[in-house]
């Protein structure tokens, strides 16, 4: 099983007459999502890549029965869009706009959570169920380069680590069952810990992988979840940045949330905390395949059958996250 997305989800793009929304459906499309419909106000009646266009979300729903909706439209209409998804019944949005103001960001959470709609970023490339779903840029032309169905799910506030995460377990014997990019906001629309209870209460992954960041209280409310629920299956963290305790507090690196406030933002206190909960902290992206093994987790197959440690690297694949590789800068 999965979270969240499976080869059942039916999609609905918003704003897909643009290019980016053009370029991700197209990649989506071939890898077996079901997009449904497409939304732009104005050019209804339209197709893209064969995809019927509506002119609201109302109408795609009535019509295609979409459920989920991937977000392509500017900051400034990033609001109203979520509020017509949500409006229209769809439960999942996955909103890929970066540059949203806090104020703004904190009304459109607040106003999906109130609804019980779930909110992927904002600022996400998306998330995948490899071999049945994705939404969102996540994995790019072909995924299955780098993600393999499988048993251990990810949640990472950076859609790069995401894949060096998956891509790690695929040269290792592992495989994904559903890999999320959170987002690399402050405010995002589901917390860290909202995703670990998801991944704890679905048979089909047997392990959880994070990848945490300074700044934010995403990896101190995995550990509080932990110290007062116990840890129901093995949990590996890595998490970078202790180069950022170098430079004055009040520093952004990277991601927006990526700022020391205080001393528990930083990479060593979530390590310590992480690791005082029950968590196996990895300090290179290398240690994940042992931690794992070492929780006494099997390699896994693939849900049609397939290895997930069916190791085909992509030519000439090379991470991007050299010190990662190595050990934790």
């Amino acid at each position: 099983m999965t979270i969240l997305i499976d080869r059942n989800t039916r999609v609905v793009v918003q704003g897909i007459t643009g290019r980016q929304a053009r370029l991700d459906t197209e990649n989506s499309i071939r890898y077996g999502t079901q997009v449904v419909a497409g939304v732009t106000p104005g050019r209804g009646g339209e197709e893209v890549l064969g995809v019927p266009v509506y002119n609201t979300v109302r109408a795609a729903v009535k019509a295609q029965g979409a459920n989920a909706s991937m977000l392509y439209v500017p900051a400034q209409a990033v609001r109203d869009a979520v509020f017509e998804a949500i409006d229209a019944g769809i439960r999942l949005i996955v909103g890929t706009s970066e540059g949203v103001s806090r104020q703004g960001a904190a009304e459109i959470v607040a106003a999906a959570r109130a609804a019980d709609v779930t909110l992927v970023g904002l600022n996400t490339n998306g998330l995948i169920s490899p071999g049945q779903s994705k939404v969102g840029g996540i994995g790019g032309v072909d995924p299955a380069d780098i993600y393999v169905p499988g048993r251990i799910g990810i949640c990472s506030r950076s859609g790069g680590m995401t894949a060096e995460f998956a891509l790690t377990l695929k040269q290792n014997g592992y495989g994904v069952s559903t890999a999320i990019a959170m987002g690399g906001d402050r405010i995002t629309g589901r917390r860290m810990v909202d995703y670990l209870r998801m991944f704890e209460a679905d048979p089909g992954t047997d392990a959880v992988c994070v990848y945490g960041e300074p700044g934010s209280r995403n990896e101190a409310e995995v550990a509080e979840h932990l110290r007062q629920n116990g840890l129901t299956k093995p949990v590996v963290a890595v998490i970078a940045g202790r180069f950022q305790e170098n430079y004055p507090k009040g520093m952004s690196f990277g991601h927006a949330a990526a700022m020391i406030s205080s001393d528990e933002d930083s990479a060593s206190a979530k390590q310590r905390m992480l690791a005082a909960a029950g968590v196996r902290i990895a300090q290179s992206l290398a240690d994940i395949p042992g931690l794992l093994a070492e929780a006494g987790i099997a390699r896994s197959r693939g849900a049609d059958g397939e290895a997930g440690s069916a190791v085909h690297e992509a030519s000439g694949a090379r991470s991007a996250f050299g010190g990662l590789r190595s050990g934790v800068a």
